[in-house]
């Protein structure tokens, strides 16, 4: 429990710094009792002196109250800090889902540096659970990501709507169809990502649509489930999809995209409805909105 008021520790650093209860007393415009009775108060909390007060001698500083004043002093300085900090010295904090981070993220800084040349812009990946976590605790402002983990205390914003993909090595009997359906998976060894809201969603709506799960890997990132999928270990489903048909070790890897209706997801940008979204906040917002429609 804390015993000292931020008051009282201002009252301490004027005595400390005028010398004098009286002169103090001035510059605070309190009465000398009253500032007496203050400092007296903090000692007592403290059980210790930090003034030696002799009457007809000037106020001195014990060497208990010069660490102590300095202490108070550094305590003051933060919360004047606090106090007089304003949004405007604050980045606007852009999130988005790390596994469409290259593409959705660069994008948007760039575009919001040009649109807002006088905001700061600092850009953070992260995975669902994290991105929940910085929106609600004010760490972050607003979110590209899939509408995953988000529930009705978040707003969102659609940006567009998307269809997953296979992956597949080019010898696998999916990859010579244009398109496939989720059925044509049934009984399939599947490689789904391993993070945790991602793994639910693809189990549920997998399920909805009657596909026996055969969940053979759990990638803990895009790059490792198109590799798995590449050397034949089986189907990967995501999302997400690289402009590229090489995996990172090499090896070709094919998307067929699945065009079943129910398997389509949204991409949206997510703030909490908590936050008092301020005009420019807003007019961010829907900036992010337009310069990520196309991609």
């Amino acid at each position: 429990m804390l015993y000292i008021t931020l008051r009282q520790y201002e009252y301490t650093v004027a005595v400390a710094d005028a010398g004098s209860l009286t002169e103090a007393a001035q510059i605070l415009n309190v009465s000398q009792p009253s500032l007496s009775v203050a400092i007296t108060r903090v000692e007592t909390a403290l059980r210790r002196e930090i003034f030696v007060r002799r009457k007809g001698a000037a106020i001195k500083l014990t060497p208990f109250g010069h660490r102590f004043v300095q202490q108070a002093r550094d305590l003051l300085e933060t919360a004047t800090s606090i106090e007089c900090a304003t949004e405007a010295e604050r980045p606007f904090v852009l999130g988005c889902f790390e596994d469409i981070a290259p593409w959705y993220l660069t994008k948007a800084l760039a575009d919001l540096r040009v649109r807002f040349p006088d905001t700061k812009f600092k850009g953070k990946e992260g995975r669902f659970s994290d991105l929940a976590a910085d929106i609600s605790h004010g760490r972050m402002d607003v979110a590209i990501t899939y509408d995953v983990g988000f529930d009705s205390g978040f707003n969102r914003r659609k940006i567009k709507q998307v269809a997953p993909v296979a992956f597949v090595s080019p010898d696998h009997p999916l990859a010579k169809f244009p398109a496939i359906e989720l059925h044509d998976l049934k009984d399939l060894p599947l490689i789904l990502s391993a993070e945790e809201l991602s793994l639910g969603y693809i189990r549920r709506l997998l399920g909805e649509q009657n596909v026996t799960l055969n969940v053979e890997h759990e990638a803990a990132s895009l790059e490792m489930m198109r590799s798995l999928a590449a050397h034949g270990e089986g189907v990967g489903i995501s999302y997400s999809v690289p402009p590229t048909d090489i995996s990172y070790d090499g090896k070709p890897v094919v998307s067929v995209p699945i065009n079943t209706p129910e398997a389509s997801a949204d991409i949206v940008l997510v703030w909490t409805a908590l936050a008092d979204t301020s005009p420019s906040s807003q007019s961010i917002i829907e900036a992010i909105g337009v310069c990520n429609h196309d991609i």
